[in-house]
């Protein structure tokens, strides 16, 4: 059993602007919970009991939400602060000190929404004997240009790496989720106090020497969020339950399914369609028609607006209709939205 982890969560979220503004990417909600909690829960699930995250943008969000006594996750939580970044093998190696108890930990990206089975991951590794493990998953070929494209062999390890490759020249459509189980002897291969990434340095270096890097291929649900489509996609996903999201309090009702926050003031006659999550403390006033609608927290709609496709951050007021056909209006913390956009 692997009892210690590793969560990167120094990003700085830019693709997620403007609803980044003022709290880190690994804090952004979905279905009114924020994706860290989702992951730290699901590493104590597994049986991890001490984390360690390196943080960078807004760092001091997350420091408090984790290491206070109320934090929403019950486990130990430390962090590094890492004033410049130092890439996701360099920020790693910065929490070395933490993992010099144990053999084997766990690292993973704060940005990824999944399903992914830890415990058989983690099997895998074992029964590989290699330096590392990652988490592989299958996407559409036209999505591979994306990401970090993984050719695995035969025998389920690394053969090649490509990084976010033309599609017409992709060799595989297998990606790197951000889901690792590392052997303390990876450090040796991570330099010190220089910018140093996985997918650019320390896995090629791996091979050069020889190493073999496990590949396990999951195949349930896996997303980034990393930018604003994704996000949305994200909760589209959540709602129709292709990922499950605990205490969700998911709706199904006509048309329409939906979450709502606690402490939420709603009228009667409010009317929702397709897809709606309403966040904590929010106001929504009579005859509001909410069409494909993602609010964050303390959010008020005033009498008689209509919003569809709309993202809103947390603290805003909304006094005026957004009705968007192709695309989503992306509302930033602390707006009062008084101009019609149809």
């Amino acid at each position: 059993m692997i009892k210690k982890a590793m969560v990167m969560a120094a990003g700085v979220g830019s693709r997620l602007e403007p609803l980044t503004n003022e709290i880190p990417k690994p804090l952004v909600p979905v279905l009114n919970r924020p994706v860290m909690d989702i992951l730290l829960q699901k590493l104590k699930n597994f049986g991890v009991t001490q984390v360690i995250a390196n943080t960078h943008y807004l760092a001091e969000s997350i420091q408090e939400r984790y290491t206070k006594e109320n934090s929403p996750v019950d486990i130990e939580f430390q962090y590094i602060h890492e004033d410049n970044l130092s890439g996701t093998a360099g920020g790693v190696k910065k929490c070395s000190l933490f993992f010099d108890d144990v053999d084997d930990f766990i690292v993973v990206s704060a940005d990824g929404l999944h399903d992914a089975d830890i415990e058989r991951i983690v099997k895998s590794h074992f029964e590989s004997g290699c330096i590392a493990t990652m988490a592989i998953v299958a996407v559409e070929h036209k999505e591979v240009s994306k990401y970090g494209v993984v050719v695995p062999s035969k025998e389920h390890t690394v053969s090649e790496f490509q990084e976010k490759p033309p599609i017409d020249e992709a060799k595989s459509d297998y990606i790197n989720t951000g889901i690792y189980v590392f052997n303390k002897r990876i450090f040796d291969f991570i330099p010190e106090n220089e910018v140093c990434d996985f997918a650019k340095n320390v896995f090629p270096a791996l091979l050069d020497a020889g190493e073999k890097i496990n590949v396990y291929r999951i195949y349930s649900y896996w997303s980034d969020i990393g930018t604003i489509d994704q996000y949305i996609q994200s909760h589209k996903d959540a709602l129709s339950k292709k990922v499950m999201i605990p205490n969700s309090n998911i709706i199904r009702k006509y048309d329409s399914t939906y979450s709502i926050g606690e402490h939420c003031k709603i009228a009667q006659n409010v009317i929702f369609k397709n897809n709606v999550v309403i966040g904590n403390n929010c106001i929504i006033e009579e005859d509001v028609v909410l069409d494909d609608v993602i609010l964050w927290d303390n959010v008020k709609v005033e009498k008689g607006c209509k919003l569809k496709n709309v993202v809103c951050a947390n603290d805003c007021v909304i006094k005026a209709s957004l009705i968007n056909e192709e695309k989503y209006e992306i509302i930033a913390p602390h707006k009062t939205v008084e101009m019609s956009i149809a």
